[in-house]
């Protein structure tokens, strides 16, 4: 349910804040604003999810409705409620992974796994949400359908999904009720020594890769909606169908996700998978179609979610599980407080510069992600990686 909400959310927010008549760099401000509001609500969730219990807060961040939307064109307004609602990062083929709700979920799913299992739960999980999301982005295009089939006008052609959204929010708080949570025990060892990083040590590794990811955040997420239509005059129809259609092929990528983990360990899968996505993202930029552009940034999503599940589930393998909503909150941090400008950057950008520029922007930051995530984070692995070391060692044989 959140996933769908999100996808339906992430094209229809920035189309109808330019339908209700604001310019480019307004739309970045927008957009800006409500990642400030996120990133507020992520730290809250994060810090209270390890104090008071994860299901308890998912129930009340999911109680927060986008309703509001199709009651309001204010500048404000709309800033505030993109902000709970979780209009920030990812678009398709994100798997459901960014929302403030994500530290809570996060831990909960890490704390109901085996380690041995973990990979591939978390990319059952993510191909859950990008399927749900392909559903999302065709209901995004609902606003293109009553233009024309029913001549409404451009707003109110948008209320009629964030009542959907709206909706979606209430079932989250019903399907989060029968959710049993395991209490929180110490860290785990292997052979006698401890296989958890401490807290305060593993977020500040994030701290260094997850900056760079800032930059790209913005221009990569609700963004990419206003850049596609403005580069290639597309509008809500042919946008929605192109995530549509890269949700469903995304989750071939969460099927293999944990396999090329498997073969290839967590921390090389990762930094293999960003520097495929940091290659087809230029592919992107010189496209001089939209149908050619649609191609590149279908299989760049595809690649860069193959590492998605598998760094979500790294992180919470290494975190000591008392502190894993805090570490997947905290950790984030520089990647949101980077991300605030980075939309109203990317506007400038366009307006300034060319189009393509907040494209390369983002492009350079991944590649300086990757580099920075090998380096800092070769010599880790999680504990399913350090017992299979550890028996490979004791047996003699590869495990």
């Amino acid at each position: 349910m959140r996933s769908f909400s999100q996808a339906l959310l992430v094209v229809a927010v920035p189309l109808y804040v330019a339908a209700a008549g604001y310019p480019t760099l307004r739309v970045g401000y927008l957009l800006s604003v409500a990642m400030v509001g996120s990133t507020a609500m992520t730290l809250l969730v994060g810090i209270l999810s390890d104090r008071f219990g994860r299901k308890l807060v998912l129930m009340a961040v999911a109680a927060v409705g986008s309703a509001i939307f199709a009651l309001s064109t204010s500048f404000w307004v709309l800033a505030a409620m993109s902000a709970l609602c979780s209009v920030r990062g990812g678009t398709a083929g994100s798997g459901g992974g960014f929302s403030p709700f994500y530290p809570a979920e996060q831990a909960l799913i890490a704390g109901s796994s085996p380690d041995e299992d973990r990979n591939a739960v978390f990319s059952g999980l993510s191909l859950v949400g990008v399927l749900a999301g392909a559903a999302g982005s065709i209901a995004a295009a609902l606003p293109g359908v009553l233009q024309w089939r029913m001549g409404m006008s451009a707003l109110d052609s948008y209320r009629p999904v964030f009542w959907i959204a709206a909706m979606s929010g209430f079932l989250v708080v019903l399907l989060t009720l029968p959710i049993r949570e395991k209490p929180l025990v110490g860290p785990t060892r292997v052979n006698g020594t401890q296989t958890k990083m401490a807290a305060w040590k593993l977020i500040g590794r994030l701290w260094i890769t997850n900056g760079t990811i800032g930059l790209a955040m913005g221009v990569l997420g609700p963004f990419m909606t206003y850049w596609l239509a403005l580069r290639y005059g597309v509008g809500p129809t042919r946008i929605a169908t192109l995530y549509t259609a890269v949700n469903l092929l995304t989750a071939l990528s969460y099927v293999l996700a944990p396999r090329i983990a498997a073969a290839m360990g967590a921390v090389r899968s990762i930094v293999v998978t960003r520097m495929g996505s940091v290659v087809l993202l230029g592919v992107m930029a010189l496209a001089p179609t939209f149908f050619l552009a649609s191609v590149a940034y279908a299989l760049r999503v595809m690649v860069n979610s193959l590492g998605l599940p598998i760094r979500q589930s790294f992180v919470m393998g290494v975190a000591d599980e008392r502190s894993r909503s805090s570490v997947a909150a905290l950790g984030n941090l520089p990647a949101q407080a980077i991300g605030m400008a980075s939309p109203t950057l990317a506007s400038y950008l366009v307006q300034s510069v060319s189009e393509e520029a907040p494209i390369w922007l983002a492009t350079a930051a991944l590649a300086v992600n990757a580099a920075l995530f090998a380096l800092l984070f070769r010599n880790i692995k999680p504990p399913e990686e350090e017992k299979a070391d550890h028996r490979e060692t004791d047996d003699g044989l590869p495990y």
